[in-house]
């Protein structure tokens, strides 16, 4: 039943449900009434079908256990505890429907309920349709289908915390199967839960209403212990080769701290602690031919832990490579030893971070600065990073992928970059690195591509625009001219000068420069740029001629 999956017969029942439900509407009693009868009645059964099936997985959940209590027992106690909650709802419900009968049947209920159980068929009042509205919705609807569907609503809830999304099928078939949603009319109004499913209906419907939610819980609740019960084995592994495996803690060790590796065996049966070996070995032909191999001279055993892993660990003193190496073994299922060879190395290295200006190596005052910084061996996030005269922070700029961003505050004063870990429990703080801080250079102006000389007279009547350049500059900013003057001479010898306050040429300027003739001179003065970090720059006159 698990996923949500029903039986045909399943299928039938709920469809056999919702056309007798339509009748009843319809005021088909007769009909309705019989057929109701025998849906209550295969509900019947197929909810004593349910126990049966439940008994028989609670007696695998314990066997399971008494083999193996600390896999299985855990999961045996949850599958109990969910059989608690669901036998409290499937009982109450039957009580209401007890109550219901004797409330119907008055002195002839003796008759109708044997042994705690209702004969369906021995209903005389099969269609009186008020008790079961006084009984479930109340006169002041607070009857006990407010009870009951607070405890589906709890008990779904419930069964969901166990799978806690580890199953969404199954999720999704205990929201639907336990759905106690009010439902919605043709003409889109809703009614409550209660109301739609118990107000004014006769008792025949009413019985039949409140099997179909007890099979409900039921399902849910085998739905969830074979789904428990899968849990017992899900994280076992089982493999069909042995392989020797050396897990470092990491291959780059600085000096004055620990190499560690982990070293273990995958095999099938993992309640075998292997012996790990841990020196120079050889290889050696056995008298049946067979290749083996066997330790030479002292060598150390390690010492293994619960998960059957060896734990190898040698204090780094001095710097370089060191290779080391053993033999794990095994005993075979004839008893005799298998050992498997294996070999590692770890590198030994002075304490050092590697910091260096991405694009300079000055640190400019204003602006964004891109740094890279690492340390062999230790990841970025575990690297705390601060500077003097300024302040620096993990992030992008423009297409720098990662590191770090610094922005100097004072011009002149150098700034310092200081790196620190921990390693082990231990603070491990790096020499630091000293930067310059400068202010950007200032650009020079340029018309049609010329700061000064001959300029082509159609060439620069084409000319629109003054820019600011900065040239031989690692970075890629831009200064903004905000405003500047043109002079020229007119015939006579008189200077002239026009504004403007922006970068473009205003119409009386390009005019200006059309009508010149071989020989003229033009300027541009008083200009000035507005930089990337704010400040405002007067540049240097571009002088040209036209020739």
């Amino acid at each position: 039943m698990a996923g949500g999956k029903q039986t045909p017969r399943q299928k039938l029942i709920g469809m056999m449900y919702l056309v007798l439900t339509a009748m009843l509407a319809l005021n088909v009693s007769i009909e309705a009434v019989e057929a109701f009868k025998k849906v209550d009645q295969a509900l019947t059964r197929m909810l004593e079908n349910y126990v049966i099936k439940n008994r028989s997985t609670y007696l695998e959940f314990d066997q399971a256990a008494s083999e193996n209590p600390l896999r299985a027992g855990e999961w045996r106690d949850l599958a109990y505890e969910v059989k608690e909650n669901a036998d409290n709802i499937v009982n109450w419900i039957h009580d209401v429907k007890i109550e219901i009968i004797r409330e119907v049947e008055g002195r002839h209920a003796d008759e109708t309920i044997v042994d705690g159980e209702i004969i369906i068929d021995n209903v005389r009042k099969i269609d009186e349709n008020n008790v079961p509205s006084q009984i479930l919705i109340g006169a002041d609807q607070r009857g006990k289908a407010n009870d009951l569907r607070a405890m589906i609503n709890e008990f779904r809830e419930y069964l969901l915390g166990i799978v806690d999304g580890a199953d969404l099928a199954l999720e999704q078939s205990l929201r639907s199967g336990l759905d106690t949603d009010d439902p919605v009319n043709l003409d889109g109004s809703r009614d409550r839960w209660e109301n739609a499913h118990f107000q004014a209906l006769p008792v025949v419907a009413v019985i039949t209403i409140l099997s179909k939610l007890q099979i409900d819980i039921r399902n849910a609740e085998t739905e969830v212990i074979n789904f428990l019960f899968a849990q017992i084995d899900a994280g076992t592994f089982r493999f069909n080769r042995l392989d020797p495996v050396v897990i470092p803690n990491s291959n780059y060790i600085i000096r004055g701290n620990d190499y560690e590796a982990r070293v273990f065996i995958a095999a099938t049966d993992t309640t075998q602690a292997p012996e790990v070996r841990v020196g120079n070995f050889r290889q050696v032909t056995r008298d049946d031919g067979a290749q083996t191999y066997e330790m030479v001279g002292d060598y150390q055993t390690l010492q293994i832990d619960e998960q059957g892993r060896g734990i190898f660990r040698q204090r780094a003193t001095t710097v370089g490579e060191r290779r080391w190496g053993g033999l794990i073994v095994v005993n075979a299922p004839d008893g005799s030893e298998i050992a498997y060879p294996f070999e590692d190395s770890f590198t030994v290295a002075e304490p050092n971070a590697v910091i260096s200006a991405t694009a300079m190596n000055v640190l400019y005052s204003g602006i964004p600065n891109p740094i890279d910084i690492s340390v062999p061996g230790i990841p970025s996030d575990r690297l705390r990073v601060t500077m003097t005269n300024g302040t620096i922070r993990p992030g992008t700029y423009q297409d720098f992928p990662g590191g770090f961003i610094a922005e100097p505050e004072v011009v002149g004063t150098n700034a310092q970059i200081i790196v620190s870990t921990t390693i082990e429990g231990s603070q491990l703080r790096f020499p630091p690195m000293e930067f310059r801080v400068r202010r950007i250079p200032p650009p020079i102006a340029r018309f049609q591509g010329r700061s000064g000389g001959e300029i082509d007279r159609n060439t620069a009547a084409a000319g629109q625009t003054l820019v600011a350049v900065l040239e031989d500059f690692e970075f890629d900013l831009r200064y903004e001219i905000e405003s500047f003057t043109f002079q020229y001479y007119e015939r006579g010898g008189f200077v002239r000068r026009l504004d403007a306050t922006n970068n473009r040429l205003t119409p009386a300027m390009r005019d200006v420069i059309g009508s010149m003739t071989r020989g003229q001179d033009f300027y541009f003065l008083n200009i000035r740029a507005r930089g990337p970090d704010g400040s405002t720059r007067e540049l240097p006159a571009v002088a040209l001629t036209i020739g």
